[in-house]
């Protein structure tokens, strides 16, 4: 049988199959190394193939096969274990939720993010919520930051999943789709998706007033079906987004500003560090890169993984 992953906990898969409904599978030991080196093998979204197996008085579903990937959300753990995990697979698009406080999303932090999905060709669109809850100054800080992102192409939209501002808009490039909604615990990902679809009735928590941090409320990937044409991934949140398999050669492609530079640099090989006459470090003195974005490239090529929460709009 043939069907996708809508859930899992690590040892356990929910599949669905069309016009079938849903199978608890699970996989053998030895699926686990057949070459796959993240902490879990098989991620929501995937396609899988898997066998019926009666287990005492039921039956158990047994997965024995991936089917090819269009793409994946990889990361790398900001611990010492430096274990990989894939989030999703098989998305049409990623939404990242970003607050200014209360938790503080770092640009370091959503740079990672973009990058990942920009190597993986996965269109991402930045939301900037809680906007019902900034003040003046605030606001100016967001559509700051916003513009930032706005200037390299991506889709940014300033929304409250509290009030539901603007949350049409999302629900508008959901149609038709598999999303998935990413950020820190406490940037609102499950106030979201219950404002989008309240039958989900996603569970919530507040923000631990301590250390101003968002408290896991999602423990595990799960992918919903919604009424209106499209397929939402609620994921847990994520305090660090370390990157994966990439060669510090690479890493500028996945920085569309800084790629559309790369034939302007002295050398073909410019790694936009100490090289002259390198064009994205001239644009970068004139104000036409941002150098938040630059200071995220530079700890990447470099290798500052653990080194990744920045001031957030200390520009130089």
């Amino acid at each position: 049988m043939q069907g996708t992953v809508y859930k899992s906990t690590g040892s356990w898969y929910t599949v669905k199959v069309p016009n079938d409904g849903f199978y608890e599978c699970r996989i053998k030991g030895k699926f686990r190394i057949k070459g796959i080196k993240s902490t879990n093998p098989i991620a929501v979204g995937d396609k899988v193939k898997f066998k019926v197996e009666r287990v005492g008085d039921e039956e158990v579903g047994v997965i024995t096969d991936i089917l090819d990937r269009q793409n994946y959300i990889i990361r790398k753990s900001v611990n010492l274990s430096k274990q990989t995990h894939i989030i999703a697979a098989n998305l049409d698009q990623v939404f990242l939720m970003i607050t200014l406080n209360n938790p503080t999303t770092f640009t370091s932090f959503i740079d990672r993010f973009l990058v990942t999905s920009e190597a993986y060709e996965i269109p991402a669109i930045l939301l900037f919520n809680k906007i019902d809850t900034y003040n003046a100054e605030e606001l100016v800080e967001i559509k700051y930051l916003a513009a930032i992102y706005r200037k390299i192409g991506y889709q940014c939209i300033g929304i409250s999943a509290k009030t539901g501002k603007h949350v049409d808009k999302v629900k508008q490039l959901m149609v038709g789709k598999t999303s998935m909604f990413s950020g820190h615990s406490g940037v609102g990902k499950s106030t979201l998706i219950n404002f989008i679809y309240p039958k989900l009735d996603i569970k919530t928590a507040q923000i631990s007033q301590q250390h101003f941090q968002g408290q896991h409320t999602t423990t595990f990937a799960e992918m919903h079906d919604l009424d209106f044409d499209a397929r939402i991934i609620d994921t847990p949140g994520i305090k660090g987004f370390g990157i994966v398999d990439m060669e510090k050669e690479e890493i500028g492609d996945y920085f569309p500003e800084f790629f559309k530079l790369k034939n302007e640099c002295k050398f073909n090989n410019c790694l936009h560090l100490d090289e002259p006459q390198c064009a994205v470090k001239d644009a970068l003195e004139k104000d036409e890169v941002a150098w938040s974005r630059y200071r995220s490239y530079v700890q990447m090529v470099t290798g500052e993984e653990e080194n990744y929460r920045v001031d957030i709009y200390n520009e130089k």
